[in-house]
């Protein structure tokens, strides 16, 4: 038995330890970004509370956090090119830390909306620029280890934001103030993220500025013409709207809808992204076997689903379960679609970049989009948009197939 195990083990790829300290290093940026994520929005409507605000300038308020994040993204592909994924993910939880702070403190303390909209436009811009950056990081794992594994590093967001969301939820109970909670939370997150930032993989030489600064705008903008970065974009942009728009509202639809405490309403936005968490979990397992199309189909068929469950049930239990399809579907789309952007690992910062533009502008449309309609609905119903927008993305599915060797750049 013993020459057996011994004759496989010869016969399977060694991994580098430098690659697995990577990947470990990967997975905790992940979740710590998403502890920050995850912990804020457990806590909007403890902050509306404290401001005072309609569902409508709430919505207005959250477009902050997004309106920073998209305007990070159209240069965060270069910044990450230039300085790295580390110095990158470094440089951007700084900006998110003082962000949370700043926000913490505004609500908390002085009841200042300019204040928080400010803190969460310094968190939005940090965080998109981390976004990127721990994503291409996470691509370049992924080749190296040669198996599916990014939508893992993206559980490993979902975990962060379970965590979030739980701590939010007795904060809530508990009665913690935000001006305390908020920075808090700050700090554990920037050190952690600077500890996880040094297990990443070397910057190769372009990244320390050797290539030519023009030449990667030139390439930047080229990757804005190529219609199957695009085609992944838009793909991501409805999947990201689907997460985004629970991120934003479940706890609130749910304290308003289904007339819950907000402690409750924190519980419930932690069944999303429990149910988040597990199918990007399984997720890996059944793309290696069935590939990203088959699978992709399935996912965004049960996200359809479980928005419209959750909206409809009329029952709280019921719309519950449907709150958990809900995150086991929209789960894999947004990770697949980065880890289909970064397919060729040279060109992989800029379309990176360009695929989270293009997913990030749910994020700055959908909270007034949908505060908006909660003004006039409700904002249960107003979640009902969710799966309208799901079904006809089905036909974007065949675009995340890997090119065939051969294929020109960006064609799908």
């Amino acid at each position: 038995m013993s020459s057996t195990i011994d004759a496989s083990s010869v016969d399977r790829p060694v991994v580098p330890r430098a690659v697995l300290a990577a990947r470990t290093g990967v997975a905790v940026v992940f979740a710590l970004n998403g502890l920050a994520v995850g912990t804020w929005f457990s806590r909007v409507p403890a902050v509306r509370e404290a401001l005072g605000l309609s569902t409508g300038r709430l919505g207005l308020l959250l477009m902050a956090l997004s309106a920073g994040a998209v305007l990070a993204m159209p240069m965060a592909g270069l910044v990450t090119q230039r300085l790295g994924p580390a110095r990158t993910v470094a440089a951007s939880v700084l900006l998110v830390a003082f962000g949370t702070v700043v926000a913490g403190l505004s609500a908390g303390l002085a009841g200042s909306v300019l204040g928080v909209a400010v803190g969460l436009f310094a968190f939005g811009y940090g965080s998109g620029t981390w976004d990127v950056a721990m994503n291409v990081e996470g691509a370049a794992v992924e080749k190296r280890l040669g198996r599916t594994i990014m939508p893992r590093f993206h559980a490993a967001w979902s975990l962060g934001s379970v965590a979030g969301a739980g701590i939010g939820a007795g904060a809530a109970r508990l009665g913690v103030p935000v001006g305390v909670h908020l920075p808090a939370l700050a700090v554990v997150v920037l050190v952690g993220a600077l500890l996880g930032a040094r297990a990443f993989l070397p910057a190769p030489a372009e990244a320390e500025g050797t290539a030519d600064p023009a030449a990667r705008r030139r390439a930047l903008l080229a990757t804005w013409r190529e219609p199957r970065t695009l085609l992944i974009g838009l793909l991501v942009l409805v999947m990201a709207f689907t997460e985004g728009s629970a991120n934003d509202w479940l706890a609130v639809a749910f304290v308003d809808g289904y007339g819950v405490s907000e402690a409750v309403g924190a519980v419930v936005f932690g069944v999303f992204v429990v149910g988040m968490t597990l199918g990007r979990t399984v997720g890996t397992i059944a793309i290696d076997r069935w590939g990203r199309v088959a699978v992709l189909f399935g996912t965004i068929g049960l996200a359809a689903v479980g928005a419209a469950l959750a909206v409809l049930a009329g029952s709280g239990p019921l719309a519950v379960v449907g709150v958990a399809l809900w995150g086991i579907g929209a789960s894999l789309g947004f990770p697949v679609g980065m880890s289909a952007a970064a397919d060729d690992e040279d060109r992989a910062p800029a379309r990176v970049s360009v695929v989270a533009v293009i997913g990030y502008t749910a994020f700055l449309a959908g909270p007034p989009l949908l505060g908006f309609l909660g003004d006039h609905l409700g904002i249960l119903p107003a979640l009902g948009v969710v799966p309208l927008l799901l079904l006809p993305t089905l036909a974007l599915v065949p675009v995340l197939r890997p090119p065939a060797p051969g294929t020109p750049p960006g064609q799908g």
